[in-house]
């Protein structure tokens, strides 16, 4: 794996711009809240203007350069600095992105349901999205941490957003999970990290990382299992209770937590540090690449098989996230170039699928107030651009050519025959066989299902046009990135070298 070439280092302060852009969003937000129509179109503007900035990146880091722009210094070898690369744009791109399809998305959910609190809710959403993003440009361990711990403050909130019994329980396993496996796990490491290297900065490509076989072989190995643990927002079992827990939420919340911001800063983290702190090099001297991919394959099938058990679509949705999360590390771990482009590359394969899935469950629910499996035979026939967006997110995730979620599989499938893991290829198999039992039992009955007993779906139409837009949008990027899956591949293919 060739990576070796040092990268242009740039200056950029469009960086800074990028992660202020949400923080200043969240300010406006809160100064108009008593006027919705302009409290959320600070909501959509924001969020257009930090994708932009973000895609006029682009040019620059496909070009080969590394951007770079240092907030302030700590220690010598610890600062807060951002740092925009091929691999922080696969998540960046995604991130920013999908936000301007959920600003849309949350007008149409929260006053179809005239939801309250709707000022805090816009302004927290705006702040995931700095944390989100500074977790993207992090340029060391440090400034990734403290990224992620806002996300974790800031979503809270969102969680807890109905403020019953059940949204503060919800609520509160969530922050605990989440801080407790982070300040236990995570941060004792990033020091013991720091005085063994005396730096935290992410290292330039992915063959080397910062860490050493030669230091102590255990040591690097705890530190390892460490940081995978630290990060648990990337919903490795046993950490992934407080997921299932978050569902409580309203589902723009739901969409947020499981395609654009937590778990998606779970997993970008956790490759972050396996890549660019312990680098391909020392993970393969140290045999914690194959151990890694089969302790996540235990999730992968299990998560997928208490998702068949699951008849509240959004718990399903949730199981299906924690199996598919584990398709990233798993990716990762194998250690080969196509297997890591095929973990890599389903950050933004999954996203915009889980986000179409999501944004279907609250389109549904808006629009009928069904929230079970059960209840929705014949509904697709009374609903139909939502339960078709639905059945092309499915097809993604189960891995059906040309929908985006098949790239991640060939990927993967091929990767784990490099690495000569049978054992990988069937795990990826029996999971495929998984996705169909849980997401194609959904369409079918939408679509030739009988209606429960009763039941003749009358006044149900299809939820509002902000609504429904975002969620085809979704739907059809899912498919325009499997039939074309370059762009984001360039990426992928830089990192790799």
């Amino acid at each position: 794996m060739d990576v070796s070439t040092t990268p242009e280092i740039v200056v950029s302060i469009k960086l800074l711009l990028a992660i202020l852009v949400p923080l200043v969003t969240a300010v406006a937000v809160m100064l108009t809240g008593q006027k919705p129509n302009l409290r959320e179109s600070c909501s959509v503007v924001g969020a257009v203007i930090m994708f932009s900035i973000i895609f006029s990146l682009v040019p620059d880091v496909l070009g080969g350069k590394t951007l770079l722009f240092n907030m302030f210094n700590i220690l010598p070898g610890v600062s807060v600095t951002l740092r925009a690369d091929a691999f922080s744009m696969i998540f960046a791109l995604v991130a920013s992105f999908l936000w301007i399809l959920a600003a849309f998305y949350s007008m149409g959910y929260m006053r179809g349901l005239q939801e309250h609190a709707q000022t805090r809710f816009n302004a927290c959403f705006a702040l995931s999205l700095f944390g989100a993003i500074g977790c993207a440009f992090a340029d060391n361990l440090f400034t990734l941490y403290l990224f992620y711990e806002i996300v974790s403050i800031c979503t809270y909130p969102l969680v807890a957003h109905h403020q019953d019994k059940e949204g503060y329980a919800g609520a509160r396993k969530y922050i605990v999970y989440l801080t407790t496996t982070a300040k236990f796990f995570l941060l004792p490491a990033m020091i013991l990290i720091y005085v063994l290297t005396g730096t935290l900065d992410f290292a330039n490509n992915i063959s080397t990382g910062i860490l050493s076989p030669e230091i102590n072989s255990t040591v690097v190995t705890i530190l390892y299992i460490c940081c995978i643990f630290g990060f648990a927002k990337n919903g490795i079992m046993p950490f992934h209770n407080w997921l299932p827990g978050a569902m409580v939420a309203p589902t723009p919340v739901s969409a947020l937590l499981h395609a654009v911001a937590v778990v998606k800063v779970g997993v970008f983290s956790t490759t972050r540090v396996m890549l660019y702190v312990f680098g391909v090099d020392t993970m393969s001297a140290l045999n914690l690449g194959i151990p890694t991919a089969y302790f996540v394959s235990f999730t992968i099938l299990a998560a997928s098989i208490i998702a068949l058990s699951k008849t509240n679509l959004k718990a399903r949705l949730a199981y299906s996230t924690i199996s598919q999360l584990s398709y990233i590390i798993l990716g990762v771990a194998l250690l080969t170039p196509t297997a890591i482009e095929g973990g890599l590359v389903h950050i933004a394969n999954h996203a915009f699928s889980k986000i179409t899935l999501f944004f279907c469950a609250g389109a549904i629910y808006v629009a009928s107030h069904k929230k079970d499996i059960t209840e929705m035979g014949g509904l697709g026939r009374t609903m139909p651009f939502t339960f078709a967006a639905f059945g092309i997110a499915s097809l993604s995730m189960i891995g059906v050519p040309p929908v985006a979620g098949f790239v991640t599989k060939w990927y993967l499938l091929v990767g784990s025959m490099e690495a000569h893991q049978i054992g990988i290829l069937l795990v990826l198999l029996t999971s495929t066989m998984l996705n169909v039992g849980y997401f194609a039992p959904v369409t079918y009955q939408a679509f030739f299902g009988k209606r429960p007993a009763g039941e003749k779906f009358e006044g149900i139409k299809e939820a509002p046009l902000s609504m429904l837009i975002p969620l085809m949008i979704a739907a059809l990027i899912s498919i325009i990135i499997g039939i074309f899956p370059d762009f984001m591949m360039n990426f992928v293919k830089a990192v790799t070298g």
